[in-house]
């Protein structure tokens, strides 16, 4: 379950140093430089990209990921950064194929019960940072209530949270259902920042689409349903289980390998992952 929680971990800068990564490494990146329309997963969706953003593939995206320290598994579907020197924002997507996922629970997202259930799994998790030598974390509040749409089908929320040395962090995350499971998109950014990048990324994601035969719309009686709903997804991903670990309980998951050698959810470290894209993509943000 582990693997569903949501991934938002901004990294220090020191860990650019601590990862170093080669030419040839940097030679196997793969960028598409907009304006195009790439493919996230096989025949599953697909996202117009303007010109202005590159996007690496799959495979890439594991690719920078593992660079970065972080275990992978198959849901990566690409990520999507933007060429502008003010923008440092990552955007990743994560495709689920766990089934439908029904709605009839949209009106029942408890927001103050998510709220205090996402408050306790982060404290009970803040056992395991001590012992990793990671500064404890404590969500504060939502930054964006959970909401729904009805018609679009997606599902938007974001959380606020503080560490023990005083930094703040949110977690900004998008739900697109579709007729086999879920695109799960999440945008790592500073706080500070995220009256720029939410604009932008909120027109990236109006040009989303399921391929044909795989939209929400589309689903007929017999397709594999999802064995969770909306209140579970904004709960921890797929289930309570997950939820129980806490939001931001993501160190065996993303950058997991780094232990002591990073400081998690530092604001104003985006820059060390920055200066990391730019060596593996031979320091050039442009085509």
């Amino acid at each position: 379950m582990l693997h569903r929680v949501v991934r938002f971990v901004v990294l220090a800068m020191a860990v650019a140093s601590a990862f170093p990564v080669s030419a040839q490494e940097a030679d196997r990146i793969a960028w598409k430089f907009g304006p195009t329309t790439v493919d996230l997963g096989r025949d599953t969706a697909q996202v117009a990209l303007p010109e202005g953003y590159r996007f690496a593939n799959a495979e890439d995206t594991r690719r920078l990921m593992k660079a970065l320290g972080n275990t992978v598994d198959d849901s990566e579907v690409g990520m999507i950064t933007p060429l502008a020197e003010d923008q440092d924002w990552i955007l990743v997507f994560e495709y689920h194929p766990d089934g439908y996922v029904k709605d009839d629970d949209r009106n029942e997202i408890d927001k103050d019960a998510i709220l205090e259930s996402y408050k306790e799994g982060t404290e009970a998790a803040n056992e395991q940072r001590k012992k990793a030598g990671v500064p404890g974390l404590h969500v504060t509040g939502w930054f964006e209530e959970p909401r729904y749409d009805a018609r679009t089908h997606n599902l938007v929320w974001a959380m606020k949270a503080r560490s023990d040395d005083g930094s703040e962090v949110v977690n900004y995350n998008v739900r697109l259902l579709g007729r086999e499971g879920f695109m799960s998109v999440t945008l790592v950014d500073e706080p500070g920042r995220l009256a720029q990048s939410k604009p932008e990324v909120e027109k990236l994601l109006a040009d989303f689409s399921y391929k044909t035969g795989k939209s929400y719309a589309e689903f007929v009686p017999g397709d594999k349903v999802a064995k969770y709903g909306l209140v579970a997804l904004v709960a921890g991903g797929a289930g309570a289980a997950a939820s129980k670990l806490g939001l931001f309980a993501v160190i065996a998951k993303f950058f997991g390998k780094l232990g002591k050698a990073a400081v998690l959810l530092v604001v104003g470290a985006i820059a060390g992952i920055r200066r990391l894209f730019q060596a593996m993509t031979g320091s050039q943000r442009s085509a």
